[in-house]
């Protein structure tokens, strides 16, 4: 998962890895996983970076919570003009059902339950939002679950990208390989809209699209399903951070903004 400043997102990402349930106490399931990523091509950052990721999802009587923590180390130039050789970023994304609250059916069409979304992002430097709306969990024949969030984001302060919506859908699909499983799960991070603030700081509409497909080597080697994951991640973000690809501060400070990458990754469940 990338170091992102217009998240994710959220993704419930590994949500279909869960730990057995606990259906009759305040939490469902859960489960824990830690990835490792090393990619290059990166913009405005170091172009090489390794990441190590902290993620928690679980279920529990009222909704669902998706956390995670990036531990961003650059290889060569990083922030600062150099200065820094590391950082980090989080979200913290809790959702409350209103099936689940009202004990009722809310599907109707593709989609299953009806949710309110939330999300914390925050991080290294003056990267804060706090971000609410509508969810809907889908019914989408194939996939092991797809979810649409719609988000209204708050910036801490006065930092541009305030009032901005955006959009998240997430999604994982299992698909079977000879005695093993291919799992191909993401995310889409678009923020629809342009603001700009009293100081003439701009932020721009960006789209950040962040899947994986990850080989379930546990279960080949009979090891464990679900446990242990190798695999790729490509990662595109159409003006990144908010920066227009061109605009004055592409061409006079950090270059181009229009990411697009693969990474290697590994990812172990616990």
């Amino acid at each position: 998962m990338q170091l992102k400043t217009a998240p994710l997102a959220v993704a419930l990402a590994g949500s279909l890895l869960t730990a057995p349930a606990m259906a009759e106490g305040l939490l469902h399931w859960h489960s824990n996983s830690l990835t490792y990523l090393y990619g290059k091509d990166y913009k405005i950052d170091a172009p090489i970076q390794q990441t190590v990721t902290f993620e928690h999802v679980n279920g529990w009587k009222y909704g669902d919570t998706f956390l995670f923590l990036d531990s961003i180390h650059f290889n060569g130039k990083g922030n600062d003009n150099g200065n820094d050789d590391s950082t980090f970023y989080g979200e913290f994304s809790p959702r409350l059902s209103f099936g689940k609250i009202f004990q009722r059916d809310l599907s109707f069409g593709p989609i299953k339950d009806v949710l309110v979304a939330m999300t914390y992002e925050f991080g290294e430097g003056d990267v804060e939002t706090y971000m609410i709306g509508p969810g809907f969990d889908l019914d989408v024949p194939g996939f092991d679950y797809v979810s649409v969030n719609v988000y209204h984001r708050d910036t801490d302060g006065d930092r541009v990208g305030d009032g901005t919506w955006q959009v998240t859908p997430v999604w994982g699909y299992t698909l079977p390989v000879g005695n093993s499983d291919i799992l191909i799960d993401g995310f889409i991070d678009w923020v629809v809209d342009n603001d700009s603030n009293s100081r003439g700081e701009e932020y721009h509409a960006n789209l950040h699209i962040n899947p994986q497909i990850k080989y379930d080597l546990g279960k080949a080697m009979n090891w464990g399903e679900k446990q242990l994951y190798v695999g790729i991640e490509y990662d595109y973000w159409s003006d990144k951070y908010g920066i227009e690809n061109g605009g004055f501060v592409s061409e006079n400070f950090v270059g181009k903004t229009d990411q697009n990458t693969f990474s290697a990754i590994v990812k172990a469940h616990f």
